[in-house]
C-alpha cells in the first residue's frame, strides 16, 4: 500500500536532485544538465562574499526565528486550552473556528492582509488613525513587515498546528485526572503535571523538525508581501533565489545558493537532532 508513495518520493524528491550539479557548473542549454564548464565552489563563494549576503542571511534567519519562538508555542497553548472545555459541543465548534484559516489560500490571505491594513480604507488603518498614528501604512514599513508577517501567519496555522497535539491529549489515562482531583490539583497544576508532559516527546520531535527549516522561510508569502519599501526586510534567499535564477536566468548561481541553504538546514536539523537524543533519548533517528 506504501509503494505508491514511495514511488512519488523517489520521482519528485530523489531524482530531481541530479540537479543539483547545475551548483558546480556554468550552466549552457545547448548542453543540457550533464554540459557546461565545471566551476567547482565557485558560485558558493561568490554568493558568500557578495554585498547581499549579509542582509539576506539576517532577514531569512531573523523571520524565521521570530515565527518559531513566537509560532511553536502558540499551538500548544491553543491545545491545551481546547483540552479544558468540557463541553463536547463547544469543543466542536471551537476547533471548528480555528481551523478554518489554515484553508485559506496565500493569496487570499495576503489580500486580506491589504484590505484590513489599508492606510485610507482599511479597519486596521481607521484604528491607527483614530489613536494618532496618521496614515500609517503598516505593509509598506520595515518595522512591521515581521510582526505583520509572524502574527498573521500564527492566527492561519495555529488552530490546524494544534490537532496533532490534541491527538497526543487524548491518549493521557482519565484516571490520571481523576486521581490528580482527588489529589486536590488546580486546573493549572493539572495541566502542568499531567498535560504537559504527555505531549513533552511530540513537542520535542516537532521542534528538532521546526529547526530543520531555520533558513527556509516560506517563498509565496514573503514575495507576495513584498514592495519596494519593506524590501530591505523582506528580501530572503527563498525570493533572491527565484529572482536570480527565474527572473535573470542564472541558473548555476540560484542552484548554488538554494543548495547552501539546503546544507544550513540540515546541519541545524542534524544539530538538534543530536542534542535532543543525548539529553533527552528523543529524537528523529
Amino acid at each position: 500500500m506504501i509503494l505508491p508513495a514511495i514511488i512519488v518520493i523517489f520521482l519528485f524528491n530523489f531524482v530531481p536532485m541530479y540537479g543539483i550539479q547545475l551548483a558546480f557548473r556554468d550552466f549552457d542549454f545547448t548542453k543540457g544538465l550533464t554540459g557546461g564548464e565545471w566551476r567547482g565552489l565557485h558560485y558558493f563563494s561568490q554568493f558568500i562574499h557578495s554585498f547581499q549576503f549579509k542582509d539576506l542571511m539576517k532577514n531569512t534567519v531573523f523571520i524565521s526565528l521570530a515565527t518559531i519562538v513566537l509560532g511553536f508555542p502558540a499551538p500548544i497553548i491553543l491545545a491545551l486550552i481546547l483540552n479544558q472545555v468540557k463541553s463536547k459541543r463547544a469543543k466542536k465548534t471551537l476547533q471548528t473556528t480555528v481551523y478554518l484559516p489554515h484553508f485559506i489560500s496565500l493569496v487570499v490571505m495576503v489580500g486580506l492582509l491589504n484590505v484590513l491594513l489599508s492606510p485610507n480604507t482599511g479597519v486596521v488603518g481607521h484604528i491607527m488613525s483614530s489613536l494618532g498614528y496618521g496614515d500609517l501604512n503598516l505593509l509598506a514599513s520595515t518595522k512591521a513587515f515581521v510582526p505583520v508577517y509572524v502574527i498573521s501567519d500564527i492566527w492561519q496555522h495555529c488552530g490546524w498546528n494544534s490537532i496533532i497535539y490534541l491527538a497526543a491529549l487524548s491518549t493521557v489515562d482519565p484516571q490520571m485526572y481523576d486521581s490528580a482531583k482527588i489529589d486536590g490539583a488546580s486546573r493549572w497544576q493539572t495541566i502542568w503535571y499531567v498535560d504537559i508532559p504527555a505531549i513533552i516527546p511530540t513537542i520535542i520531535i516537532l521542534f528538532i523538525l521546526s529547526m530543520g527549516s531555520v533558513l527556509g522561510t516560506g517563498f509565496e508569502k514573503v514575495f507576495l508581501m513584498q514592495n519596494t519599501l519593506n524590501l530591505p526586510v523582506s528580501e530572503v534567499i527563498s525570493t533572491f533565489v527565484y529572482k536570480i535564477g527565474i527572473i535573470s536566468n542564472q541558473f548555476s548561481y540560484s542552484a548554488a545558493i538554494g543548495l547552501f541553504n539546503t546544507l544550513i538546514n540540515f546541519v541545524f536539523l542534524y544539530a538538534m537532532n543530536a542534542l535532543s537524543r543525548r539529553f533527552s533519548n528523543i529524537s528523529l533517528w
